[in-house]
């Protein structure tokens, strides 16, 4: 049985949308990134992954390194587990009210410049070829991979908080949600 492991990255300097399109973790988020890699790290040896993936994004890579370090393993990055695109007509400004509408629906009725139902088989089908990883992501990327996983077309599946592990099996080609990572609110809502 492969399994993956699934982290939101720690909390970010600035909110998703602010000023800053790639921020870094803030103190409380390197904190958060230390503590699940020590929670990774005390698993049993046959459920630790052996490698570690990342979104291309500043705050997943930052969560990442303390687990990769530990480790000793280099960190994949792999743009499929990154965060949602938005419509390139969208302002900065204007991406939290889009990203708050999107969450109020389905997949399929989300507007923007891609089918957004595929865009969430890509992420199942990325962290299906990453068994035995730990896979640093993005709230939306984790509710869309558990969507995929639970067959069920809303977008907000869950709220998982900072540096909450959502676990997976993959079967195949298939994801399996064995369970969801701690929840919290989310500043991203």
């Amino acid at each position: 049985m492969k399994i993956v492991h699934v982290i939101r990255h720690g909390r970010p300097a600035s909110t998703w949308g602010g000023a800053d399109g790639d921020p870094g973790l803030d103190d409380a988020g390197l904190s958060q990134a230390k503590a699940v890699a020590d929670e990774i790290l005390g698993l049993p040896e046959g459920e630790r992954p052996r490698a570690v993936v990342s979104s291309p994004l500043r705050r997943c890579r930052e969560t990442a390194a303390p687990l990769a370090d530990a480790l000793g393993v280099e960190i994949v990055i792999d743009p499929r587990v990154g965060e949602i695109p938005t419509p390139a007509a969208l302002s900065a400004e204007e991406r939290p009210a889009w990203l708050r509408t999107a969450f109020g629906g389905r997949w399929d009725e989300i507007k923007g410049d891609l089918d957004y139902t595929t865009w969430t088989r890509s992420v199942a089908a990325a962290l299906s070829e990453h068994g035995g990883a730990a896979v640093f992501s993005h709230f939306v990327a984790l509710n869309g991979a558990v969507s995929v996983a639970t067959g069920r077309p809303e977008v907000m599946a869950f709220r998982p908080d900072h540096c909450s592990r959502t676990v997976f099996e993959i079967d195949g080609d298939r994801l399996i949600l064995i369970a969801k990572g701690r929840e919290a609110q989310s500043q991203v809502l």
